[in-house]
């Protein structure tokens, strides 16, 4: 089909057509009444009998028209439809009832020229089609010639029958291009008329970028709490299943800390899914901060067979809570790389100090195998970076001189949350 063609007789034009006759059977009931009013005035016993006097009442209609679309549903409907059959992008489109003065005033032109437009194309749609039928045919049946029709006298001529199948042909493809005019003009209007306000596109952007803030929130606390716990997990069990035989006290201790382990993960998921539900659901376990299992990730570390070396040179009960939160899964992290780069024998360095009115975190480790990157699937790393950030702080890392990865935080002990 070619382009012109298609878009008079494809698939879009004829849903646009479809919207424009829904819009012409929406102005049916403002037409009657306005042939209430017109037939009075004027004085005219059958209005519909007059075509001066039909176009007279669909004036008067569609005044009112504009008056009912300001009930709260026209707005919502109105956008659904022109979804659907005009092919124009929901996020284009408001989803909601008009709320402001000039939402309403919008949604009141919009419909006026949804049924204004769409009475024009379904009285054309309904008159038109028959009367060019009869000019296709009308050569071939000659008895339709005659007088039943009340045809004029030239189509006694015979050059006028020639043409009247070319007229006939014409008016139905004038009829195609007037709905695919007035539909395409609907489409280009819809989201000026029915779109949001630049009020409620600042209000959807600012509902996005806080779900967005929520789902990068879920992200890094399942990436960080699942995460080190499926790592210490399988380093746990991989030492205890290689001394299985010759060291039952260390299986008995590794074991113990993957039951501590899988215990306090599953109560953090069930915290982290308590965002997704209205706050924090009651009864999920608060998570994890420095001051309350510090001790306990550093012995479960341990229990694997890591060798860590922690120094804490602060007090973690004087920290403000979302501080000591946002430290913990950064040591935490910090404690997941070097279980995955580092070996599972090689001695990780932990230092927490309060310095210049700043907590800062260092965790630096050996490295054995490939380092972490930050482009390299390093959500960890993002992650880190994002809590500093969010702190007002900042975070680095690593490879240094001495061939070991180091991690450093600096998280300012007031900052903005």
């Amino acid at each position: 089909m070619s382009p012109v063609a298609r878009s008079l007789f494809g698939r879009r034009a004829r849903l646009r057509w479809i919207h424009l006759i829904l819009g012409g059977a929406l102005a049916m009931p403002y037409v009657l009444v306005g042939s209430v009013i017109i037939g009075p005035a004027t004085g005219a016993t059958d209005v519909f009998g007059s075509f001066p006097l039909q176009l007279a009442s669909f004036g008067v209609g569609l005044p009112i028209a504009a008056v009912t679309s300001l009930f709260p549903l026209t707005r919502p409907l109105e956008s659904a439809a022109v979804r659907w059959l005009c092919g124009v992008e929901a996020d284009r489109l408001a989803s909601g009832p008009a709320g402001t003065r000039g939402e309403k005033g919008r949604t009141a032109a919009w419909f006026t020229l949804h049924l204004g437009f769409g009475g024009i194309i379904a009285g054309m749609s309904l008159a038109l089609p028959p009367f060019a039928a009869v000019l296709i045919v009308l050569p071939v049946f000659a008895a339709l010639r005659g007088g039943r029709l009340g045809l004029p006298e030239v189509f006694d001529h015979t050059w006028v029958l020639a043409l009247a199948p070319v007229a006939g042909a014409a008016m139905l493809v004038a009829l195609a291009g007037c709905a695919a005019g007035c539909g395409a003009l609907l489409a280009r209007w819809a989201p000026q008329l029915l779109g949001p306000s630049p009020e409620g596109r600042l209000a959807a952007a600012e509902a996005r970028a806080a779900d967005l803030a929520v789902r990068n929130r879920l992200a890094r606390e399942l990436h960080d709490s699942v995460g080190h716990a499926l790592s210490a997990v399988t380093l746990q069990a991989s030492a205890a299943r290689r001394v299985l035989g010759s060291d039952p006290e260390f299986v008995r201790e590794a074991l113990a800390a993957i039951e501590d382990t899988t215990r306090r993960t599953v109560g953090e998921l069930d915290a982290v899914l308590g965002v997704l539900r209205e706050g924090d659901a009651p009864g999920t376990a608060p998570a994890p901060t420095l001051a309350t299992d510090l001790d306990g990730l550093l012995r479960r570390t341990r229990a694997g067979g890591q060798r860590v070396r922690a120094t804490v040179d602060a007090n973690p009960e004087a920290l403000p809570p979302l501080l000591s939160r946002e430290a913990y899964r950064i040591v935490q992290e910090g404690l997941s790389n070097a279980l995955k780069h580092a070996g599972e024998r090689a001695a990780v360095e932990v230092r927490i100090a309060v310095a210049g009115g700043g907590l800062e975190i260092t965790v630096e480790n050996p490295v054995s195998g490939p380092a972490p990157s930050r482009t390299g699937g390093g959500h960890g790393l993002r992650g880190i970076a994002d809590r500093a950030r969010l702190l007002g702080g900042t975070a680095t890392a690593g490879p240094t001189a001495a061939q070991t990865w180091r991690l450093h935080a600096r998280l300012p002990m007031r900052g903005p949350a």
